[in-house]
């Protein structure tokens, strides 16, 4: 009998390893994956599109928002993986009467890194987790070296159109976004993802970098143009959404991602 505690704080015992996992969210799977846990995950969300065969060989059991609880409950699994922003709290509930539900809370780096070596503990991957955390670790330590002559730019992140919605603060996105030299003008708004006018943005900070996030919204260029309108010089630039939001084992991609869009930028 073994007892850990998620970072909720939520008290888990377990007489045995849990093997049969429902992942409900993307990142996670992807890093479930990597600790060498594809035998144990038997279902996924229809977002969870890393590793691609996944969507062949994994049950789906609906959305991060929206799961099918008959679906998972059929599966028979031994513990749920969620998290507090993916994963709405009525969901945690009414899963929690099928099986424990292990929920994750990450903002920061240490968050991520504590994510990691609490699976390790949890599934019997103590090695590989560990192994994973150095390899962050060394990428985010030579990213730093990378990015510590670069300017501080303003920027404005936006996850969403029709209405405009963007990454404030307490997000792992803004924490990328600080790791990049990046400032991010909506940082000192209350909410996590605020809506905000476009056409105060010059006297809201008047930012250097649009960036448009590649998920979860479809921007276009007439999404670009129209915002570019609202700044002075503003540059605006597509970025891949899952290397500023996704946590896990993603991260070591995502500085070396960084790096080019730096380079890009210049």
């Amino acid at each position: 009998m073994k007892t850990f505690a998620d970072q909720l704080g939520t008290i888990h015992t377990f007489e045995n390893i849990p093997k049969r996992i429902v992942s409900l969210v993307p990142s996670q799977t992807e890093l479930l994956y990597d600790l060498g846990l594809e035998e144990s995950i038997v279902g996924i969300t229809k977002f969870c599109v890393h590793p691609f065969h996944f969507k062949s060989t994994k049950k789906i059991i609906g959305g991060t928002k929206k799961v099918h609880f008959e679906k998972i409950r059929l599966l028979q699994p031994d513990i749920i993986i969620a998290n507090k922003e993916e994963n709405t709290q009525e969901v945690v509930e009414q899963l929690s009467k099928i099986c424990p539900v292990w929920v994750t809370d990450i903002i920061t780096l240490e968050d991520n890194l504590k994510m990691i070596t609490d699976f390790g503990l949890l599934f019997n991957k103590r090695t590989e987790a560990q192994k994973w955390v150095d390899k962050i670790n060394f990428a985010h330590q030579n990213f730093l070296n990378f990015i510590k002559d670069k300017e501080v730019l303003k920027v404005a992140y936006f996850i969403w159109a029709n209405p405009y919605m963007v990454a404030g603060n307490n997000t792992f996105i803004n924490e990328m976004l600080k790791f990049n030299n990046f400032q991010n003008i909506y940082e000192n708004r209350e909410e996590r993802y605020p809506e905000i006018i476009i056409q105060k943005m010059r006297i809201q900070g008047d930012p250097d970098l649009i960036l448009l996030s590649s998920e979860p919204f479809p921007f276009t260029d007439e999404h670009a143009f129209e915002l570019g309108r609202f700044t002075h010089h503003a540059k605006t630039v597509f970025v891949d959404g899952e290397m500023f939001s996704w946590y896990g084992s993603r991260l070591i991609k995502a500085f070396d991602y960084f790096k080019k869009l730096h380079e890009s930028i210049a």
